[in-house]
């Protein structure tokens, strides 16, 4: 502490830390010597003659008697101890003392022993003694390599060690049984896992001369519950079974295996045939017991383990070496005949030999006087074993044939499968049973029941001793604490290795009665949040080896191989265990002690026998004992005193001084005490930290007081021991009874009766959090002695969570007047006079009413809250105020503060609110106000001082306003009955908004109160009660919506709740919304922002409000009232409708995607109806108008085949359009009421052609004219269906074969009569322009479009955020972050740079569908592949699907120019920049379109925007152009075939290419090689291959490019022959790019030609460009017509 300063006050001015001091006995003479160290002392260890002690930085001393030493100093004085050097360099961090060893324990987890070694107690083989400390290694054999152990803790006895884990697993090596390890070959040399305490968590281990001890945390529920083996692992026996008699069911867990313990080797432990048994076994239970362990474990050779394990296991072994079970049937049935011989095998499930002798020993048992008691509790295998709270657990281990066996899920599988012969409840059992039958059950011999006086351990008066204790017992264990355990479940493993119950009717009765349900007094597993903050309390205290003195705990002497539980600590919380030589405590959280073993010179502390179970050593009330230490014969006690320094207390054998150790055995006349008594020097020690002792010395370590730390420190932890007593007390002595009372239920009534359960779960949960922390002090006490580490600052949220919770429980009983229904039980058990109630309450007012004194006595935990402020302010004052550590314990301090503060104004609300409800009743009817009455609900304030009036109310009405932590409550009623209220109103206060009404105007005190579906207006008679009011509802609402008021202290309070929050609210009045309940944003009493709506009916919108309407992007489900379906609505709103882009899914099973308007379908939209596989299947796609398909729209209908294109009215077909059929029909023209009707052309695949009038679908009636395929021709009138017989009446002409003219006039110009180009898809623009603020096209502000461009981005970008579903990729994601950028382009005259920018900008925006351009062109090419795909793809289309096309690209044109103001018009042409550099930039670009050099570039759309277009449209309009040009192409392919298979210069020579232009030699594989006459594919390879790449592009202009890298390359090839400045001539040009076209080989080269021609730019017609691709054209036709040439 070096921040501390020396207090000059102080008797040490040194201010030392860690002094240690030493001596022996007890006697008033004896001063304690002070052994002087350079460094504080940290931990000391002793030894039967020596001693150890670890000081401040890892070094360790040695002092006393240490023979091992050989030539080295032997003995030095305790107040010289000498340095172990061998250890220095190791940084030491615990050291251990067994009788004749030592260990020290470094940082690493590494073990190094030294001392005696005879038994291998040090570890080391081949040295009987180790001089100097040495190293042993830790390992885990089960690993591959072997890997170290870390290790936490050591312990050392006389002939053994043990090692606690990092993984907190027991290691142990020595000799002897304590070692609880499977073998018997000792010693054990190298440590080994003592595997009978694997999987558990080990917390502490002890050593005594010959026994062990291990502190155990108990396993948690969940654990517990793990299914267990349900059968023997050795001899595949049930472990339980279940008997069904007539009347009861036997449930039996009394499993006895033959072959001996699960956990020996085979083979061990047990005798081979033939053999005789081992002297001092028994061959009849009549024998003593006692006697002959006694010599068993007589010092000597070491016992063997066959033996221990034998008589561990109460077996008999015959002379041939059967192995037979002693059970109670022969100790009942045999009288004093000792000799009768014992049936039956070891192998059934029970002790007895089959279920045939159960039933003799029942009759048997029938005929004795002993009948009546046993018939109520029939035992299989005998093996019932008392509760460990009410009985002492003697029995377990005194009875022949009891195994125990804990239990486990198998077991209660069993009970919970024979639930319903059992009864209600198990348990009820266990009070049934008296122990007094048990007793005369296991004994015969007791209780006046014939038996044998000689057949219990000890003989009769030990057993009537053993009653005692278990009937004292019993009478102090309530059924509180069976119900605790029950409630507790598997938490704690029960005590009952065997479970009885036979059901009697009046046990049925007795458990049908109501009662508390059981509430766990301990939670189980602790808090969540501690963790492993904390020290577990939930302990149980495991021991093993010799037990002749009865150290081990268990009732007997008997030696223990394995760890065993010791059931009666389990439920004890014990926090710390000790080992004497031959005697045993454990220090519990409560600050008690227990002690059990050898109390030959009183060293347990009390002089109660018997003393092989654990019992409280007696100290004087209000004696708080937190360390302990045991000696050879002694026990060394650190307990609280009076004030904060500690006191210590001896126990034990006094030791005169100058007389040299005696033998443990020759202590006659010495004289020893018989209670613990207080050493009278222990003040002058100073603050004292730990004490230790061994042999017959005792050390404590102690500290002085520096600045007031030490004190503080101490100070804290007293405190908080006592209060944790105080907890404990109140707990055992106040509820345990309070809820063992019969009438309680019935006194609280169901409500409070759970509210009670809710408080003692909370009580409970603060106890024990209270318990640990004290734990967590005191151990900081005896190490560390720093408040860095305290939980209470590091973790306060614990502390705070579980007071508040504690505090709103209390509350919360207290306001549904549960203290005073208590008072009535209460009064019953505590009677006229609560003292006990009054003293633990703290209360010294007189004729207190009982109902206060509880609410007193439940609200003393909190005043422990200001005990936690002052002492770490305390704290705080031994530090500078500028220091981190100040800061620290003042923020701590003022945390404990605030939350004190906080539920002390919690008590006011609750009493308030308590005494409101008291006062109640009389001023209303029965109208249902009691209702309001809720556990967590607080009066604030009320009206009926009539502060508050209602404006505009009648004149007879009365109204009453009562404003409640959760709601405001309007009650209403009329003035003749002025106490009675029939009517009220809840106003929930999270949909509450208050506003003051200006007072400037009308003088008034108002306040206006908007509630979802209610405005109205209050009026104060007072501006102070109007703040007043105002202040309070604002701070209510604010404390609802926040929920401080139930969850915490608040720094301040904000003026007035935020306008805009998130609640839940149920409309019933809202016509549109009523029963409706809304949960999500609101601002100002009406529904805003993200929010969901559930309607009774079963209608669900899920999205964004506005107003208290729907508007943005909303989810609405609907049930269909015939359909067992939903309509699902997925889109946006507006003003409570759907209004914009969404999808609606139909329960009938159609899909609709589009525009809405007024819940309608309008504007542009698709419907989907049916499935490909239902009865009419059928998409449209088009333009809505009010729920109608009105204007342009295609509609393909999959049954019947037929596509319509065409324009429409009130869903029907109207006006122009055309329809198309699978089986190639064409018809254009008009159509009236959804029918062909008027004037059109009709085509069928085979070219026959109608023109004329129509009257029905594919109906002709009127005039016309009907031409053949070969030119003839009908004229006149036709009627009749197509297809299926015609009525002509007119004349059939027959053309002239030589009039050409006339066979020009017949041929049909088709898309005369459809609809034009710019007609279609209108909509769809219009919605663009919409998007953009324009209301027509072309006719808005430029800037307010660039605006509504961003919102609609960044509005979509939001949406898809919260909508993961809906999520873009990551370069969408960066795209659309640039898209939101306004570009600078759109402004200023447009040079070659500003017109890239703009392309690229266009790019980006076509590819992105959350920009409307992006969504124009999404749906323009959906409703482009809708039209001309499918049935669509008729040749006879291709020149609308061109028109449209171009039409597309007008009209986005024309959006562009809105968007670029300053771009040129169609053909209007962009200055070249005069610079070089940027010509050459220019050139460069990629998507550049390439035309001969100009002045300048020439704008047009198809240059702009084909290429964003057409890669979208290619693969329907192509398809359309393969279909037109099919006949040409098959001639083309044919010829291109038939040529192909020529050699190069054959085909050259046939195709009249000059001689100069051959190639000589061709580059074969980066070879030249020479061209003959069979070389195929070789010449002009490079130009060919390039002229292949026209089918992988799209656009004319990237096509035409191909074509000029074709001639590129055909020149770079005749030029390496030629010379430089040779220019082709087209006479010359022609044959070898005509052999190139025939060797590239392009199948649909007719289909290319002419969409190049079609759609190419027309300012390229006539440059370079226009001349190479009429050279292609040429070659097309030249090659077509090649073989009539």
């Amino acid at each position: 502490m070096e921040s501390q300063r020396k207090s000059s006050g102080e008797e040490d001015s040194s201010g030392e830390r860690g002094s240690l001091h030493t001596w022996k006995g007890y006697s008033y003479s004896v001063t304690p010597e002070r052994v002087l160290l350079s460094r504080p002392v940290l931990q000391a260890a002793l030894g039967t003659r020596h001693g150890v002690l670890l000081v401040e930085g890892g070094q360790v001393y040695s002092f006393g008697e240490f023979p091992w030493k050989q030539s080295q100093v032997s003995e030095v004085g305790p107040l010289k101890p000498v340095l172990e050097s061998a250890l220095s360099g190791q940084r030491v961090v615990a050291v251990a003392a067994g009788s004749f060893h030592s260990g020290a324990l470094t940082e690493d987890g590494g073990v190094h022993m030294w001392g005696e070694n005879s038994f291998g107690q040090c570890g080391l083989s081949s040295l009987t003694v180790v001089p100097n400390p040495t190293p042993v290694a830790v390992m885990d054999p089960d690993t591959s390599p072997p890997h170290t152990i870390r290790v936490l803790e050591l312990a050392c006895g006389e002939q053994h060690s043990l090692a606690l884990s990092a993984q907190h697993e027991v290691w142990a090596w020595g000799s002897g049984c304590q070692l609880g390890l499977v073998t018997t070959i000792f010693p054990v040399w190298k440590p080994q896992k003592v595997e009978h305490l694997v999987g558990r968590h080990v917390l502490q281990v002890a050593c005594g001369a010959f026994h062990s001890l291990a502190l155990v945390r108990c396993l948690p529920p969940q654990e517990s519950r793990r299914p267990l083996p349900d059968k023997c692992g050795q001899c595949n026996q049930l472990l339980y079974t279940m008997t069904d008699k007539e009347d009861h069911v036997i449930i039996s867990d009394s499993h006895y295996c033959p072959l001996g313990v699960e956990l020996l080797a085979e083979g061990e432990a047990r005798l081979g045939p033939g053999r005789s048994p081992p002297l001092g076994l028994l061959s009849s239970p009549s024998e003593p017991l006692l006697s002959s362990h006694t010599s068993a474990s007589a010092p000597g050779p070491h016992p063997s383990i066959t033996e221990h394990t034998d008589y561990e296991r109460g077996r008999t072994v015959a002379q041939n070496g059967e192995v037979l079970t002693t059970t109670d049937a022969d100790i009942s049935a045999s009288g004093t005949d000792s000799d009768r011989g014992v049936g039956g095998a070891g192998s059934q499930n029970s002790p007895y030999p089959d279920d045939q002798a159960v039933k003799e020993y029942l009759k048997k048992l029938s005929d004795t006087s002993l009948a009546e008691e046993t018939a109520k509790m029939t035992i299989a295998g005998a093996s019932f074993q008392p509760r460990a709270d009410s009985l002492d657990p003697l029995t377990s281990d005194l009875i022949p044939g009891v195994m125990p066996v804990t239990t486990s899920s198998a077991l209660n599988n069993l009970v919970s499968s024979c639930a319903s012969a059992v009864g209600e409840r198990v348990v009820s059992t266990y009070e049934a049973l008296s122990l007094k039958k048990m007793i005369n059950y296991y004994y015969p011999g007791v209780g006046g029941v014939a038996g044998v006086p000689g057949g219990f351990p000890g003989g009769p008066a030990e057993v009537r001793v053993l009653l005692e204790e278990s009937m004292q017992g019993k009478k102090s264990c309530s059924t509180g604490d069976i119900r605790e355990e029950e409630a507790e479940g598997l938490s704690r493993r029960l005590s009952l290795p065997g479970l009885l119950s036979q059901v009697s009717p009046r046990l049925l009765r007795m458990a049908s009665r109501p009662r508390v349900r059981a509430v766990p007094l301990t939670p189980v597993g602790g808090l969540p949040e501690a963790g492993e903050l904390l020290p577990s309390l939930q302990t149980e205290v495991w021991s093993w080896g010799r037990g002749e003195e009865g150290q081990l705990g268990h009732g007997d002497n008997l030696p223990r191989l394995q760890p065993l539980c010791i059931k009666c600590l389990s439920s004890k919380e014990v926090v710390l265990v000790a080992a004497g030589a031959h005697h045993s405590l454990a220090l519990t959280a409560q600050s008690q002690v227990f002690s059990w073993g050898s109390n030959s010179s009183g060293q347990l502390g009390h002089m109660a026998s018997p003393t092989t179970i654990p019992r409280l050593a007696k100290l004087s009330e209000g004696i708080r004992v937190w360390d302990v230490g045991a000696g050879a014969q002694h026990t060394l006690l650190l307990a609280d005193g009076d004030c904060y320094q500690p006191i210590l207390y001896y126990s034990g054998q006094q030791v005169r001084e100058g007389v040299q150790d005696t033998p443990q055995d020759q202590t006659e006349g010495y004289s020893y005490t018989q209670q613990p008594v207080l050493l009278p020097f222990c003040m002058n020690l100073g603050y004292v930290s730990g004490v230790f002792a061994g042999g017959q010395s005792c050390v404590a370590l102690a500290d002085r007081n520096v600045m007031g730390f030490i004190t503080s420190l101490h100070e804290l932890a007293t405190a908080e021991r006592k209060f944790y007593c105080k907890l404990s007390s109140v707990k055992n002595h106040i509820l345990r009874p309070l809820l063992d009372l019969e009438s309680l239920s019935t006194a609280l009534g169901p409500a409070s009766t759970v509210l009670l359960r809710s408080l003692v779960r909370c009580y409970s949960r603060l106890s024990h959090l209270t318990g640990q922390h004290s734990a967590s002090l005191t151990s900081n006490l005896r190490r560390r002695r720093e408040f860095k580490s305290l939980v209470m600052l590091e973790h306060a949220s614990i502390f705070l969570d579980t007071y508040n919770e504690y505090c709103c429980s209390v509350g919360n009983f207290l306001v549904m007047g549960g203290f005073q229904a208590l008072a009535k039980p209460s009064l019953e058990f505590f009677g006229k006079c609560p003292e006990l109630l009054q003293r633990l309450a703290e209360s010294s007012e007189e004729n207190i009413p009982l109902s206060d004194l509880l609410v007193t006595l439940f609200y003393l935990p909190m005043r422990h809250l200001h005990e936690y402020g002052r002492l770490l302010l305390k704290l705080g004052t031994c530090f500078e105020v500028s220091s981190v550590d100040y800061q620290k314990l003042q923020d701590g301090c003022s945390k404990f503060e605030a939350l004190a503060l906080h539920l002390k104004r919690r008590r006011k609300e609750a009493e308030y609110t308590y005494h409101f409800w008291k006062s109640f009743p009389g001023k209303m009817t029965v109208s249902g106000l009691d209702s309001l009455r809720k556990p967590r609900r607080r009066l604030i304030c009320e009206s009926s001082n009539k502060a508050l009036t209602l404006q505009n109310s009648g004149r007879f009405s009365v109204n009453w306003f009562i404003l409640f932590n959760d709601a405001l409550v309007h009650a209403q009623g009329v003035v003749p009955y002025k106490s009675l209220f029939s009517t009220h109103h809840v106003f929930p206060l999270a949909t509450l908004w208050v506003e003051p009404i200006p007072e400037e105007n009308t003088g008034l005190h108002g306040l206006k109160l908007i509630s979802p579906e209610e405005t109205f207006t209050l009026l104060a008679c007072s501006s102070m009660e109007k703040a007043k009011w105002l202040r309070s509802i604002n701070q209510a609402v604010d404390q609802a919506m926040t929920g401080a008021g139930q969850s915490g202290s608040r720094a301040g309070h904000r003026a007035e709740p935020p306008i805009s929050r998130t609640a839940s609210y149920t409309f019933y009045k809202d016509s549109r919304l009523k029963e409706a309940t809304y949960e999500g944003r609101w601002l100002a009493g009406k529904p805003n922002g993200r929010g969901m709506v559930k309607w009774l009916d079963g209608r669900i919108y899920t999205g964004t409000f506005k107003n208290g309407l729907e508007d943005g992007f909303g989810d609405y489900v609907m049930p269909s009232k015939t359909l067992n379906l939903n309509d699902h609505y997925q889109g946006h709103w507006k003003e409570g409708k759907m209004h914009g882009i969404g999808t609606y899914k139909y329960a009938t099973g159609e899909l609709y995607e589009g525009s809405f308007q007024d819940n309608m379908r309008h504007g542009h939209g698709m419907l989907r109806s049916g499935t490909l596989n239902s009865s009419s299947p059928s998409v449209f796609i088009g333009q809505w108008v009010h729920d109608k398909k009105t204007g342009y729209g295609v509609f393909d209908d999959i049954t019947r085949g037929e596509k319509y294109m065409g324009m429409w009215q009130d869903d029907q077909r109207q006006g122009t359009g055309v329809i198309v059929t699978q089986f190639g029909l064409y018809y254009e023209g008009a159509f009236n009421n959804n029918k062909m009707q008027g004037t059109g052309v009709l085509l069928s695949e085979d070219n026959t052609t109608y023109e004329g009038e129509f009257s029905e679908d594919w109906t002709l009636n009127g005039k016309g004219v009907l031409t053949m395929p070969n030119g003839d021709y009908f004229e006149g009138s036709f009627t009749g269906e197509w297809g299926s017989g015609l009525k002509v009446t007119g004349s059939f002409f027959k053309p002239n074969l030589y009039d050409s003219d006339g066979d020009k006039g017949r041929a049909v110009k088709l898309g005369r009569l459809a609809v034009p180009p710019e007609e279609k898809w209108r909509v769809v623009f219009e919605e663009c322009w919409m998007r953009l603020g324009c209301e027509a096209p072309g006719q808005g502000e430029n800037q307010r479009a660039w605006e509504n461009i961003a919102v609609a981005l960044t509005t979509s970008r939001r949406q898809h955020r919260d909508s993961p579903e809906m999520n873009l990729s990551r370069t969408q994601n960066r795209m659309l972050e640039s898209l939101e950028f306004i570009p600078q382009q759109h402004v200023g005259p447009v040079t070659m740079e500003k017109y890239d920018s703009i392309r690229r900008y266009l790019i980006k925006a076509c590819d992105m569908p959350l920009h409307p351009l992006g969504r124009l062109m999404e749906t323009l090419v959906a409703v482009y592949r809708m039209t001309y795909v499918g049935v669509g793809a008729n040749r006879r289309l291709l020149l609308q699907a061109v028109n449209e096309i171009m039409s597309y690209l007008a009209r986005i044109f024309q959006l562009v120019r809105f968007l670029f103001p300053d771009l040129p018009e169609e053909g209007g042409a962009i200055p070249e920049p005069s610079s070089d550099p940027q010509d050459k930039k220019d050139s460069n670009c990629a998507d550049t379109q390439l035309e001969s050099p100009k002045p300048g570039r020439v704008v047009s759309s198809s240059a702009l925007l084909l290429p964003v277009l057409l890669p979208r449209l290619y693969p329907p309009l192509f398809t359309l152009y393969a279909l037109e040009k099919e006949k040409e192409d098959d001639v083309y392919w044919e010829c291109v075939l038939r040529l192909n298979k020529q050699p190069d210069v054959a085909l050259l020579a046939f195709l009249g290419v000059q001689h100069k232009f051959w190639p000589v030699s061709v580059p074969v594989l980066g070879e030249k090689t020479e061209v003959v006459s069979s070389t195929k594919d070789a010449c002009f390879a490079s130009a060919t291959e390039t002229l292949q790449q026209i089918s992988t592009t799209f656009t004319p202009s990237d096509k035409l490019q191909v074509i000029q890298l074709t001639f590129e390359e055909i020149t770079k090839e005749v030029m390496s022959s030629l010379e430089d400045n040779f220019l082709w001539s087209m006479d010359d040009l022609f044959p070898v790019f005509l052999y190139v076209v025939l060797r590239a080989r392009i199948r649909n080269l007719g289909s290319e030609v002419s969409l190049i021609e079609d759609l190419m730019d027309p300012c390229v017609q006539h440059g370079e460009h226009g001349i190479m691709f009429t050279t292609l054209k040429a070659c097309y036709y030249q090659i077509q017509h090649e073989k009539t040439t």
